[in-house]
């Protein structure tokens, strides 16, 4: 209490949110909506459909495979009151295979779901990255060749072509993780050892190359130098486990039939590992090229034992998760976000006090054609309405007053252009309709 405060008052509570997460206003929320659009668009378009599911899983959920770092320093756990173990979703992967797990036996294969849930994480917030964010969750299940990756990589590279992306402007990183653990095997790496190897290999770019090579050294002792320069290139990769090992079989094969569907920004990175524990196969990542910006966007992989954790058969999955915090820079920083979309199609502007109950009237017409329809209720001067209009964008303003009342016509300003057209009333509904569409 300071010394302001008199007893029994208190501090007024702050108006900022919670640290790491987001209030939407208005004008966030047309962003949200135009990304999210663009998603299920993007998503339906391939056949996929919808899924939800609650925010609250039970903690051995991710206790079980997401990750030690996940589990133990980034989510948020509490205990109920029932005494159950509870954690606010870090993820949704683990959640679709806990619903598909429960259904496999019944329903035939494959399936092809998606979501674009919430998800919370207790990390520092930077950028990019928050400690809540949504993200588009894309997963096929039930598919063991090589046609699920291409699908899902496809509509990856389709979301970022719709949300107005050029190829230039990104690349599709690709690696395997059963080329790593060939790799692996080669060297004489397994267990603890390989899980903190691949820790760091899967740092390598968000770190520097002296405690990258310190990490190396730790974990391969004398072995390091040697493993540095075959990881140094995908060549030496390949020419390390043989160019006819199957993982390298099945990468090549992917990455060629991505290029025969004219996605030519596609690598093979051999560095690219990431970072939960339950991929099993094929990974990739939409990394930005832009200088201002050069990071990982998302991505995803293959994780077909993930639905065995709950006693059933293993279904074989693939998907990828693409985060809105990501995507908005990427939309920022390529000037491709939404500019001046319309927060309604008409408005109606009221040139007396007494024209409120015919305004209302009017706008209960228009909006049961089809218009949005916003009706001015502050009964300032015409000019202020004008400059309301225009805030929110809204293209068409409608004038009503005792004239329009009497003649039963009424001027209709478009404010882009800043011309006005006399309508009949009998008319008015169709020409907004057909001004709105074109």
């Amino acid at each position: 209490m300071t010394k302001k405060q008199t007893e029994g008052e208190k501090a007024a509570i702050s108006t900022e949110s919670y640290k790491g997460v987001r209030d939407f206003f208005p004008e966030d929320m047309r962003i949200q909506k135009h990304i999210f659009g663009i998603m299920r668009k993007t998503a339906e378009s391939y056949g996929y459909e919808e899924y939800g599911a609650s925010i609250l899983e039970p903690s051995e959920l991710y206790e079980a495979k997401s990750g030690e770092e996940i589990v133990n320093e980034q989510t948020y756990t509490f205990t109920d009151r029932g005494g159950r173990k509870v954690t606010l979703r870090p993820e949704m992967t683990p959640t679709v295979a806990r619903m598909i797990a429960g259904i496999s036996k019944s329903t035939p294969l494959p399936l092809r779901w998606y979501s674009i849930p919430n998800l919370f994480r207790y990390e520092q917030p930077q950028k990019g990255r928050l400690r809540e964010h949504f993200q588009l969750n894309v997963d096929i299940f039930g598919i063991e060749d090589t046609g699920a990756e291409i699908e899902v990589i496809s509509l990856a590279d389709s979301l970022m072509k719709k949300l107005g992306a050029k190829s230039s402007e990104y690349v599709i990183r690709i690696n395997s993780r059963k080329i790593v653990s060939a790799l692996y095997e080669k060297y004489g790496i397994a267990g603890e050892d390989a899980y903190k190897l691949s820790k760091v290999i899967d740092k390598k770019n968000k770190i520097s190359s002296d405690v990258f090579d310190k990490g190396l050294e730790m974990i391969l002792k004398d072995k390091a130098p040697e493993f540095k320069a075959v990881l140094a290139s995908n060549k030496e990769v390949i020419n390390a486990i043989g160019e006819n090992n199957p993982a390298v079989i099945e990468l090549l094969e992917v990455i060629e039939s991505l290029q025969a569907l004219e996605i030519q920004n596609v690598i093979f990175d051999q560095t690219l590992m990431r970072g939960f524990d339950y991929y099993t196969g094929i990974v990739f990542e939409i990394f930005d090229t832009h200088p201002d910006n050069m990071r990982s966007l998302f991505g995803g992989g293959r994780y077909d034992d993930l639905t065995s954790l709950f006693g059933g058969k293993k279904v074989a999955a693939f998907g990828f998760g693409a985060g809105d915090v990501t995507i908005k820079d990427f939309l920022d920083v390529h000037i491709l976000l939404p500019q001046g979309e319309k927060n309604a199609d008409v408005y109606i502007a009221r040139t007396s006090e007494t024209a409120l109950p015919e305004a209302m009237k009017k706008a209960h017409i228009l909006r049961e054609v089809g218009l949005e329809v916003v009706v001015d209720l502050s009964g300032k001067k015409i000019g202020d309405q004008i400059k309301k209009a225009e805030k929110l964008n809204i293209p068409f303003v409608i004038f009503i007053g005792e004239e329009e009342l009497a003649s039963k016509t009424y001027k209709v300003k478009n404010i882009r252009t800043g011309t006005e057209e006399t309508v009949q009333e009998d008319k008015l509904a169709t020409f907004l309709l057909e001004k709105n569409r074109s």
